[in-house]
Order: structure tokens, then sequence, then C-alpha cells
């Protein structure tokens, strides 16, 4: 198996060009002739070794942009290249503490998003680098901005304020695959103005306004199957919401991050992540969605006991009101909230021999959802269908099945479709001319956006 390249930065430009490297080779010497610089004349192996991790000496660095600017019609520079010592850390999770040099990572990683359309660009941190890069970004205090120049003032920081809200409602009722494009491209404007400078009085508005959407393209991201992605916008949502003296923020975001490692099947990752949440969490709201979201890491391993302890501070803290003031970023955790993740608990439970009753969790959960939160209303539905399957209730299940497939198909989120994978699995014990037609409407709309991982 080939090993990863020195330069991933160089590596992923080149990829994208569809250029092999002894046109690249021909196309600098060209340039460099053009330029007056007679004696550069690289070939495809000397292309290999930049990849590699060998530094070119000048003036070849601005050469080979020139070169991958033109065939990719889009202006690069020796630093997005990984030729220089700032160039964006791409395919590292962490974050340099000063405020400008995290905007430009930010900056790289939505320039490679957004080049790389649909396809995976960055690899997945799993283990140690996750956990210690989330511990970190939570604990962490940035250098200060230092720049004359300004990229925000009242109005634009109110703009992004309310573009971020729009966008976050469009993606609670109709899922992120329609905006996730136009929330990293929003996203990389801002990573832009941020290196041109933030004015000290609207900090705290900017980098609040920035964790918001941060934490939104990350959601999106995951919800589009775009996982390692959604880590590095997750990583620098943390971040802003440290810059805007929002910790508990930061905590949410990393509990966003401990519901993929779930769902990726990384159950160890999802309570690492949590560990640290819980040690920085101060707000009630906080502390019970680190609660609630831990007891559901647990009934996925199959420990009854300490799902149950967890399930059960959260469940004292909701009843208690959460305290006063939830912070809007929060406000989607609630009763129903946490009753869908007592719903999956009890899913779980159930599948390894334990006696639960999902369907009267996912049912509650329906019953407490507010209007604006379309896609997860969606994944209660299909879940009660499933349990109401898995508890022996085959008629009662069609019928749920297909409400919630109407629902379904009208909300684009890989979420859902995964959650409808586990509606077929539940289905299949039946062989009802009910449980067929449920089979064969789930089958056709899994189909529009294939995966096969579990929610």
């Amino acid at each position: 198996m080939p090993s990863r390249p020195s330069n991933p930065h160089l590596a992923l430009w080149i990829l994208i060009s569809g250029l092999s490297h002894g046109e690249i080779a021909r196309r600098i010497t060209a340039e460099a002739i053009r330029r007056g610089h007679r004696q550069i004349a690289p070939d495809a192996t000397r292309v290999r070794r930049w990849i590699d991790g060998e530094r070119p000496r000048p003036p070849v660095p601005a050469l080979l942009a020139a070169v991958l600017s033109e065939a990719l019609g889009h202006p690069l520079t020796p630093g997005d290249l990984g030729l220089t010592s700032a160039g964006p850390a791409l395919d590292n999770i962490q974050l340099p503490l000063l405020t400008e040099t995290a905007a430009q990572t930010l900056a790289g990683w939505t320039q490679m998003d957004l080049f790389f359309d649909r396809r995976e660009a960055l690899k997945l941190a799993l283990g140690a680098p996750l956990i210690l890069a989330a511990e970190r970004m939570l604990g962490g205090t940035a250098r200060r901005l230092n720049r004359d120049t300004k990229g925000f003032d009242t109005d634009t920081t109110t703009a992004l304020e309310e573009v971020t809200a729009f966008f976050a409602k469009a993606d609670a009722s109709k899922g992120g695959g329609l905006y996730r494009s136009a929330i990293v491209a929003q996203l990389a404007e801002v990573a832009r103005r941020i290196q041109d400078g933030v004015p000290p009085a609207l900090k705290t508005r900017v980098f609040a306004a920035t964790a918001d959407l941060a934490a939104l393209a990350g959601w999106v991201s995951h919800d589009c199957g775009r996982y390692a992605t959604a880590q590095r916008y997750w990583s620098y949502g943390i971040y802003a919401a440290s810059e805007a003296g929002q910790r508990d923020r930061g905590v949410e975001i990393v509990t966003r991050m401990s519901h993929q490692m779930i769902y990726l099947g990384h159950p160890g990752d999802a309570l690492g992540l949590l560990g640290v949440a819980a040690e920085k969490a101060c707000l009630p709201a906080a502390k019970a969605l680190v609660a609630s979201q831990t007891g559901r890491v647990h009934a996925a391993l199959g420990d009854e006991r300490r799902a149950d302890r967890h399930l059960g501070a959260a469940d004292e803290l909701v009843t208690d009101g959460l305290g006063d003031g939830v912070p809007e970023w929060m406000a989607y955790f609630d009763a129903a909230e946490h009753a869908g993740a007592r719903a999956v608990s009890a899913r779980d439970l159930h599948r390894i021999g334990r006696t639960r009753a999902a369907s009267a969790h996912f049912t509650d959960a329906l019953a407490l959802r507010r209007p604006g939160f379309e896609r997860v209303r969606v994944m209660d539905r299909i879940g009660l269908a499933a349990a109401l399957f898995d508890e022996g209730e085959p008629e009662q299940a069609a019928a749920a099945a297909q409400q919630a497939l109407d629902e379904a198909a009208r909300v684009d989120s890989a979420l859902v479709i995964s959650r409808l994978n586990t509606l077929l699995d539940a289905a299949r014990p039946y062989r009802t001319a009910a449980a067929d037609a449920v089979r064969d409407r789930a089958t056709d709309l899994a189909a529009a956006r294939p995966t096969d991982i579990a929610a």
C-alpha cells in the first residue's frame, strides 16, 4: 500500500488538475522559459519528489503555482500548495491558536471542499488525534488579531448572523443537501474577512456567528457523507466559540463530533469526546446534552447499567427545565431531543435481548417535537415504524412506515436514508403484503442516496 504523501496539499491540487506529473513538468519548463529562467527544466520524477516532501527552490514554487492556477482557472499561491511554512494544514484536525492563521487554515479547507465537489478530500481523524484536538480547542486561548484593515463592520456582522440563522432553519426543515455548497461558500468568505481583521468591538459577535456557521457547515457535511470535512469545520467551530468566549458552544459542537463517531461505528472515540465535553460543560442544557449522548453511546455498546445512569442524569436536568436563558444554539436540545436519544438507546438495547419498548419513546419524541424540525421528526417516525416491527407489531409498523415514507420523500438527508436502512432490517422477517409494500418503497427511496451506515 503506498504511503501518504508528505505534501498532501500539493498532491490534492495536482489530483484536481488532472495533469500528469510529466505534463506539469513540461508546463513548468515552458513557464520558466517565458519568464527568462532557462536553467529550470524539471521532469516527472522531480514532481513526484515535491509531492513526497522535497521543497523546490525559488522561483519553482511560484512557477508551479502559476501552472496549476492556469490549469484550474483559480488563483493559487505557493502556500496553498504546501510549499511555504504558512500553508494551510489541510490534513490535520488541529488548528493553530493564532486568529489569522486559523482562518487561513479554514479557508484552505473550504477551498479544497468546493473544488473536490462531491469527493471527500481529507482524512478522517480517529482516536487520540481527534480527542486531543477537541480538548485543546476547548481549553485554548487564541492570540489577538493584529491588523490595521478590517473585514467586518456592524452591517456585515448583522448580515452574517441573519444568513446563518436562515441556513440553520432551512437545514432543520429540509436537510442540508440543497444548501451545503452555499454554506461552505459563506464560511469561505468569513475566513477571508477574518484574515483582513475584526474590530475588537465586534469580536464576540463575529466569532459567535462564525461558530454557528462552522457548526452548521460541519453538520450538513456530515449529513451529506463528507465526514472528514465535517470534522474540520467542527474543529474551527470549537475554536471560534472559544474566541467568542462561549465555551459551552464548543461543548455542543464536540457532541456533534461524538454523534458522528457513533454513526460511523466508533463508540470508543465518541465516549472520549464526551468525556472531554463533560469536563468543560457549565450550562445545565450542555450538561444534559452530554449526559443524554453519553447514555446513548453506552446503550450502543450494550452497557445497560451505564446507559441508564447517564440517561437518568439527563432526565433530571431536562425535568428541572435546563435553567434560564438557554442560548439559541442549544435550544434544539429539549425534552423531545432527549426522548429521541432514549428511543434509540432502547432500540439498541432491545436488539441485544434487553426488554425495552423503543416505540413508546419514539411516540413521546414525536408528541414533543416543535415545528421547524422536520428532518428529525421524519427520523423519529421511521424509528417508530422500525421499533414496532422489532416489537412484533407488523400491522401498526406498516401503517407508521407509510406515513414516515411520505414525509421522508420531502427531505434531502443522508441521515434519513440511513434510518431507512434500519427500517428495512426490521421489516425483513415479515412477509405480508403490507410489509412488502414498505420494503419496496423504502428501497426505492434509499437507492436515491445509498449508504450502508445505520443511524
